[in-house]
């Protein structure tokens, strides 16, 4: 038997010694210690993990390393080139930077590779080629159409030898010097060598590996739990159950209900509950010692949805019972609303619970510092709150804890509540050594908070002329077994429930209910998704039923500035609803003057094509009363650059452009002069959480605001020194000019240090107040609930095969309202990705849970949408501003996934008369209703 491995990899030889059962992905990371190749699933299935052995690429997290043995292996980091003492990148790195098809970054690496062995065997593919070779290539931001772009841009330029195209991004209709114009990602060189890092690249001396003992059932009492043997196995260093945690035994986003561990006699309320952590030498003794823990249970009834656990005589899951919430809008008089409406319609719809689907799993690691601090090591969307749930558990004052938050290979909101934060806390304190806990994709799938699966009835009343009259909703939500942030994700999918319309009577009611299934919590969309497809169906009926066009009668309710919210706002200002609709159905009607009548293929009288049309608006920021903030600190160094902090979190939306876009316009510098610094509670202020849409409205204006405070001091230094008047001194192009006299930004920042002034500037930003749901104010008037919308419409054409029900998504129109596009070209990326986010939600994607118990437990029986699916995208940018938003921009991050589905599912309806009111389309549903199946 050979003992050792020999094999080449970026050029330079290696001979190691032969591990049975290694991957070479492994190999690379954790021998050679080359990151750059990602692990998302350890199926073969994401492809994260592509390198290229021989020239060919291969899935390494399945590949033997012994297979690799006299072998040559090509990584991301062998791609770049050493010139002139600088790495100069590989024009397929340079084209995923110009084009923006890097976001989160995690799964660039895979994509790179395989794009690489395509173009050596063929320099000049076309869509197709491209599409099938990265067809097993997953990315969960979606930018499909600018990865593709970026293959075809480095093509042309591998076999013309010029630069590398640039993408043609039009500008914002602002004009501003930096704000509104393409800027590249600061981090995007990084995530296309392999250099960016990320928590599970992360390597501390000395360093544990831990794993939680899961419950493993959905409803019962723990019994007896036996942690001898595991504690007894070789290279285990610590074994702690419930007994251990020194402080509060619950954490949560908004209601402490979710237990660090359940102990012995208490409640095990679905299946990724923790009975114990273990950590241990390896990863193999750690998951080793879990399997010899022993637990016995009281098994109970199983609560299987929202509507049983409502009912009468099921278990109650939590002691105040299994309602979360019941939230209530109510607006006008439903009785004469429902009289004097000529036309009555109601349905009820059915959503799925749906899955985050990030492509790097969840990890933390905690490291204890001599002087008796922690650092927690995690890729988080809301590092104050982790610090805050951490030092609960702990029983520690919250500065004895610094989270240090690290890139995140997505989120989607699914990174907000703590994971593995408390468990390698209490590890790491106990053993005083480093640990890390990294979930497989097994357990992430298992434990994390997924998307609210939902039933929603809509009634509907209106005028023989289409005008809405009165609309009634009833929602129920499956919170799963613990709040998160179920009663804000429920209260939006609750307001917004009955469209972005002027109604003059509505009333909405839900039940938002705990149940047995994972718990629910944040999900791009934030509730909005599910009832949008409820009430956009909806629309698309009454249309037909009165015998309207579906964008007209979308025109004739539309929001506008004067209207009167669902919840009793007064739009004021920025609703480009309007805008949006006239723009998608213009350019829909350039390619089919008949968008909405069937059209059957010459050829396959099977397939048939049609549009369908939606809209949708969508919060920014908290809202509801809650008190919205974000810190943001400015400074200047003494090399004349800038640094902008806050602990809002970047993963992958573009926030880190954003920020240093923002400052460089106030401080009139290009924007490379100025560094971002995110995520991290002992170097940057609160930037509160990162969801809702709220980040470049409240953290852009945090740094806007705090880039002017310090623009201000060295206003009034250079007043000073100079005596000149402040309306005399002027910023340009990184010097300071008063009359006759200048100062370089380094000049500036010796010179107020000479002064005893500090060059900084720390600012918290509070976004408007906003009222509670249902809340009057003094004046009688309901008040904003929320201080800014976003607005959508989008129209997609469909193929529908009558023969197999098999659905193809072939064009999408996308026009969103923004306010102002901060960076067109990552606003583009975000665009693609909720499109195709969009397009998963309605076609592909359903978390299945049956009795409580995970069907989907590996993403093999997950269908993210891969680039075979990407329809042509078509982005149309509506820039209505919002006076408080920075230079008038407001959220982008949900509205652009909200519409799609309903846009397809009408859209189905158009082509072959099935009206589809469960997610996700079934197919063979489909051929049912024709009555095509065999």
């Amino acid at each position: 038997m050979n003992h050792q491995i020999s094999l080449t990899v970026n050029g330079y030889p290696h001979t190691l010694a032969s591990i049975p059962g290694e991957t070479l992905s492994t190999l690379l990371r954790q021998r050679l210690h080359l990151t750059g190749t990602k692990i998302g699933c350890e199926e073969a299935e994401c492809g994260a993990c592509t390198v290229l052995v021989d020239g060919e690429p291969i899935m390494s997290c399945i590949y033997p390393a012994e297979r690799a043995d006299g072998k040559t292996i090509l990584t991301i980091e062998g791609l770049a080139q050493r010139v002139h003492e600088e790495m100069k990148l590989h024009p397929l790195q340079q084209a995923f930077v110009e084009h923006g098809a890097v976001q989160c970054g995690f799964c660039i690496p895979g994509q790179i590779m395989t794009a690489y062995a395509l173009l050596k065997r063929n320099p000049n593919p076309d869509s197709v080629d491209i599409r099938f070779a990265l067809k097993d290539t997953l990315c969960r931001c979606a930018g499909y159409p600018s990865i593709e772009n970026a293959i075809i841009a480095a093509a042309q330029a591998l076999r013309t030898g010029e630069s590398v195209r640039k993408p043609n991004i039009p500008d914002s209709i602002h004009n501003h010097k930096s704000v509104g114009h393409t800027h590249l990602r600061p981090d995007a060189a990084e995530k296309v060598t392999g250099k960016a890092i990320f928590t599970d690249d992360l390597v501390f001396d000395g360093m544990l590996y831990a794993k939680v003992r899961r419950a493993l059932i959905p409803h019962g009492f723990l019994k007896k739990l036996d942690i001898s043997k595991a504690k007894a196995l070789p290279g285990v260093v610590a074994v702690l159950t419930a007994g251990d945690i020194p402080g509060e035994h619950n954490h949560g986003l908004v209601i402490y209900d979710w237990p660090v561990m359940v102990g012995i006699g208490e409640r095990v309320r679905f299946v990724g509950d923790a009975l114990a952590i273990i950590a241990a030498e390896s990863q193999d003794i750690a998951e080793q010692a879990s399997d010899l823990i022993e637990a016995e249970f009281d098994i109970q009834p199983v609560v299987t949805n929202p509507v049983q656990a409502r009912q009468e005589g099921v278990p109650q899951i939590h002691e105040k019972g299994n309602l979360l919430k019941h939230i209530k809008v109510r607006k006008g008089d439903m009785k004469a609303g429902f009289v004097e409406a000529d036309v009555i319609l109601e349905h009820t719809f059915h959503t799925p619970t749906t899955e985050h689907a990030f492509i790097e799993p969840e990890c933390s690691i905690g490291v204890p510092l001599p002087d008796g601090r922690l650092e927690i090591y995690v890729g988080s969307q809301i590092p104050y709150q982790d610090r805050t749930q951490v030092a609960r558990a702990m029983a520690w004052p919250e500065e004895r804890v610094r989270i240090v938050g690290q890139l995140m290979g997505g989120g989607f909101g699914g990174k907000e509540d703590v994971m593995g934060q408390i468990h390698v806390a209490m590890l790491a304190n106990v053993t005083q050594r480093p640990v890390k806990l990294l979930f497989d994709r097994h357990e992430s799938l298992l434990v994390h908070p997924k998307r609210h699966a939902t039933q929603i009835r809509v009634k509907i009343g209106a005028k023989k002329d289409g005008r809405l009259i009165a609309v009634e909703t009833e929602l129920y939500g499956d919170t799963g077994a613990y709040a998160s942030l179920g009663d804000h994700v429920m209260t939006r999918a609750t307001t917004h429930s009955a469209g972005p319309y002027d109604i003059p009577h509505v009333r909405a009611d839900c039940y938002a209910m705990y149940t047995n299934n994972p718990p629910a919590g944040a999900f791009r969309g934030f509730g909005v998704t599910q009832s949008t497809f409820a009430i956009e169906s909806m629309m698309d009926m009454l249309a037909e039923k009165l015998i309207i066009n579906p964008v007209e009668i979308r025109r004739i309710n539309a929001l506008h500035v004067g209207s009167i919210t669902n919840t009793g706002q007064e739009l004021r200002e920025s609703v480009g609803l309007k805008e949006c609709i006239d723009k998608v159905e213009a350019q829909m009607r350039k390619q089919n003057p008949l968008p909405f009548t069937p059209r059957v293929d010459s050829v396959n009288s099977n397939l048939v094509r049609a549009w369908g049309f939606a809209v949708a608006y969508k919060n920014t920021g908290l809202g509801g009363g809650a008190s919205d903030k974000s810190g943001a600190e400015v400074e200047l160094y003494d090399d004349g650059k800038f640094e902008v902090r806050s602990s809002s979190a970047e993963m992958g939306q573009g926030l880190v452009s954003v920020m240093r876009m923002i400052v460089a316009e106030e401080m009139s510098v290009a924007p490379e002069q100025v560094r971002v610094l995110v995520m991290d509670t002992d170097l940057t202020p609160n930037g509160g959480p990162t969801t809702a849409s709220r980040q470049t409205f409240v953290t852009g204006n945090a740094s806007r605001y705090a880039a002017k405070t310090l623009k201000d001091a060295i206003t009034a230094m250079f007043a000073e020194k100079f005596d000149v008047r402040p309306e005399q001194i002027r910023f340009e192009n990184g010097v300071v000019y008063a009359n006759e006299h200048l100062m370089t930004y380094a000049e500036v920042a010796k010179e107020m240090k000479a002064m005893g002034q500090q060059p900084r500037a720390l600012y918290e930003y509070e976004a408007p107040k906003t009222q509670p749901l249902g809340k009057l104010s003094e004046d009688g008037k309901h008040g904003d609930m929320h201080f800014a919308f976003s607005y959508s419409a989008q129209a997609a054409e469909v193929e529908v095969n009558k023969l197999t029900g098999e659905i193809r998504v072939l064009k999408v129109i996308s026009a969103n309202d923004v306010g102002m596009a901060i960076n067109p070209l990552g606003l583009q990326g975000q665009i693609e990705g909720g499109v195709m986010m969009g397009l998963g939600n309605c076609l592909t994607e359903e978390f299945i849970v049956e009795n409580g118990n995970i069907v989907t437990d590996h993403l093999a029986r997950y269908r993210v949408p891969g680039i075979m699916l990407t329809p042509e995208i078509t982005s149309i940018i509506v820039e209505q501003p919002t006076a408080e938003g920075p230079y008038g921009a407001k959220g982008v991050g949900e509205i652009c996934s909200i519409p799609t589905t309903p846009a397809i599912t009408n859209a189905i309806y158009n082509a072959v008369g099935v009206r589809i009111d469960r997610l996700p389309v079934d197919q063979e549903q489909i051929t049912k209703m024709l009555g095509t199946s065999n």
